[in-house]
């Protein structure tokens, strides 16, 4: 085995990048190194240098605008780029580093629309070069199990899924404060967020959407909803606005350092308004998302994603011809109660306790139905990150029988499944997944 590290460079330096950072100079320093970074804003860069030196005592890693991309790989020669940008740009620099030579990390989702898709795939096919897409709820341990359980027959053969998942009132705000809320950007949820919970199913019954319809909303986030509900907001963005104190839905970057470095010191040279009103103008994605589908094997899904709710977490049913897998997650309860008095906290306390769930459940056809063991992992999304950044990092990983790792094929079944029902909702009509890209 070769003794030369792997060489790394990372376009886009919000909030997601940092895990590679610290995982390039943290477990995996003996195998990786970041030769550069990469992004639009200046400021933001110089964060991520300042998180370097303080978190790992390493160097300034060369820093470049986003209009010296090319310069980057030129002069750092890296082998791979990651990207976690804005996810309307993937393509152009997934697309850009196969051309300069680089293979390429992509955060999900792989990208926003067909066209530009298609314009991937046709990168790959013409370079020769790998994508792979971190989809790091595969290796959620929960995920994991079920995956487990359907290889093994517990089943038997899939014929439905039923996935329903709710955002809380402060997770699912967050995407229409930022620029998620813009479709052209995102994709919408069903493309942003969706991404995993379709890329999940594809993973679970090993097969790729064909067919689907689908219907959507924005029902509850918005100046004309909050105005038929009798709300009138004055202010656009929260920091800063006297009049957003006492609102449960606002962000204030000031009170938080982070933040604040990352995102509100940057505002000059990004141009991005991190903590925009919920209930204000200019919000093109859904909050309310109902899809059906039908799958190259004849399996039929059942999704809805809503991003309001009092609430979060999500709820799985696998079924087929010899039994059935349940799968219940209530992740939070309550994370913008308004506090009060002592007493009403401490219900609400009592209420997260009552109400916390994680369970699988197995019925077999004509068996005893049986609770479902896993074993817990530390870290991000509930163990998953640091056993997806083993996988992506180490130059001779475990072997892994459940086959997590995702191609390029696997980001673009994912995403195609959401650009197909995005297309579903403005045409009211079904959509063919084969008629979008050819992979």
């Amino acid at each position: 085995m070769s003794d030369r590290r792997t060489r790394y460079a990372l376009v886009g330096t919000g909030g997601r990048g940092m895990m590679y950072v610290d995982a390039i100079h943290g477990a995996f320093r003996d195998h990786a190194e970041l030769v550069g970074i990469c992004d639009l804003s200046p400021t933001r860069m110089q964060v991520y240098n300042d998180a370097i030196a303080d978190r790992w005592d390493g160097a300034p890693v060369p820093a470049y605008t986003d209009d010296r991309f090319d310069a980057m790989v030129a002069e750092t020669k890296p082998d791979t780029i990651i990207v976690t940008t804005m996810d309307s740009t993937h393509h152009q620099y997934i697309i850009r580093a196969m051309d300069l030579g680089c293979d390429a990390i992509s955060e999900k989702p792989m990208t926003t629309d067909a066209e530009k898709a298609q314009a991937i795939v046709d990168a790959i096919n013409r370079t020769g070069r790998n994508l792979r897409v971190t989809f790091n709820y595969r290796y959620a341990p929960m995920a994991t199990r079920v995956r487990e359980l359907v290889m093994d027959g517990a089943v038997g053969k899939p014929l439905h899924v039923d996935f329903s998942w709710v955002l809380d009132t402060s997770h699912g705000a967050d995407y229409f404060r930022r620029w998620h809320r813009e479709k052209d950007k995102s994709g919408g949820l069903l493309v942003h967020k969706a991404t995993h919970h379709f890329d999940l199913v594809n993973w679970w019954i090993a097969s790729f959407p064909d067919e689907v319809y689908a219907m959507g909303q924005l029902g509850f986030y918005g100046r004309e909803n909050a105005l038929a509900r009798g709300e009138a907001y004055t202010y656009d963005r929260y920091t800063g606005s006297e009049a957003a104190e006492g609102d449960p839905f606002a962000l204030r970057l000031d009170q938080d350092e982070r933040l604040e470095r990352l995102y509100m010191n940057a505002e000059a040279d990004s141009g991005y308004v991190r903590d925009r009103n919920v209930f204000g103008d200019g919000i093109s994605a859904e909050d309310v998302m109902s899809v059906t589908a039908r799958y190259r094997n004849g399996v039929l899904l059942t999704y809805s994603l809503l991003a309001f709710c009092p609430w979060e977490g999500y709820r799985v049913a696998i079924t087929g011809d010899r039994g059935r897998v349940e799968m219940d997650v209530c992740e939070t309860i309550g994370r913008t109660f308004v506090q009060g008095a002592e007493e009403t906290m401490e219900q609400m306390a009592q209420a997260r306790s009552d109400f916390a769930v994680r369970e699988i459940r197995h019925y077999p056809m004509f068996g005893i139905p049986r609770q479902v063991d896993w074993v817990e992992g530390e870290g991000g999304h509930g163990g998953g990150d640091p056993v997806m950044l083993e996988q992506i990092f180490l130059p001779e990983p475990p072997a892994d029988p459940f086959h997590r790792s995702a191609s390029h094929v696997d980001g673009a079944a994912s995403i195609l499944l959401g650009i197909a029902a995005n297309q579903s909702i403005a045409t009211g009509k079904a959509v063919r997944t084969a008629d979008l890209v050819t992979l």
